[in-house]
């Protein structure tokens, strides 16, 4: 998996929200969660699993929604950061956090209502298998995002050290299909690079978010997008 290296320092887990989220990064951080939301619908007494889940952005806001949720990754100090969150949310009781593989994971068959996935498969190396396993542990329902290709992620693409699995529709569409899963629905949205974001003052920031709302309800909306959310149901 891409960066799998970076992503397990001990002093990333400090910098990773910084880096990821301060500045307009905070409007991705909105539009991401609601996606989530808008995606699992009534998270209520729900089973989730998230694979790849750092620091607990999204595991602690299921929870405090009264989810029951499991949260893997391969980061060790990610998941200490995320274990202090539920803790100082009061949620603590409603989340686990494992270290693990998501290509091989810990968990029988059909044991959670949804698995989601969230900045995960543009660093797959094995999109495939990453998404068969989640097929396998959900009963019910499957959930990630992808960065799109042909889009201007791919001229993002080339600035940044690692570098971004891209995605076609074709290959969505190929991989679900391989998983044994049915589209439901998706969504697609950020016709500017999630860089162009982090780069800029928050007020700056939605500016520029108004003229992207603008561009992706336009006819070439879809094509522009650089992210799709991709919602899945198990047959």
């Amino acid at each position: 998996m891409k960066g799998q290296e970076w992503y397990q320092e001990d002093d990333i887990a400090e910098e990773y929200e910084e880096k990821r989220f301060s500045r307009g990064g905070r409007l991705i951080d909105r539009r991401e969660k609601q996606a989530v939301l808008d995606a699992i619908g009534p998270v209520q007494d729900k089973d989730v699993l998230e694979i790849a889940c750092g620091t607990g952005r999204f595991t602690v806001m299921l929870a405090e929604r009264g989810a029951d949720v499991v949260g893997l990754d391969i980061s060790g100090p990610m998941l200490q950061q995320g274990r202090q969150k539920a803790r100082h949310a009061g949620v603590a009781d409603h989340l686990e956090f494992m270290r693990g593989d998501a290509g091989r994971l810990p968990f029988p068959d059909d044991s959670f209502d949804t698995v989601m996935a969230m900045r995960f498969f543009h660093l797959a190396d094995q999109p495939a298998s990453f998404l068969s396993e989640m097929r396998r542990v959900s009963r019910d329902q499957v959930f990630f995002d992808t960065f799109n290709r042909f889009t201007t992620r791919s001229l993002y693409n080339w600035a940044l050290p690692m570098g971004s699995r891209l995605y076609s529709r074709w290959e969505v569409s190929r991989l679900l299909d391989s998983a044994g899963l049915s589209l439901k629905e998706a969504d697609h949205d950020f016709a500017f690079p999630y860089g162009l974001y982090r780069q800029i003052p928050n007020q700056l920031a939605s500016t520029f978010r108004d003229i992207d709302r603008t561009l992706i309800k336009s006819p070439l909306g879809k094509r522009l997008a650089s992210v799709s959310y991709w919602n899945a149901q198990v047959p």
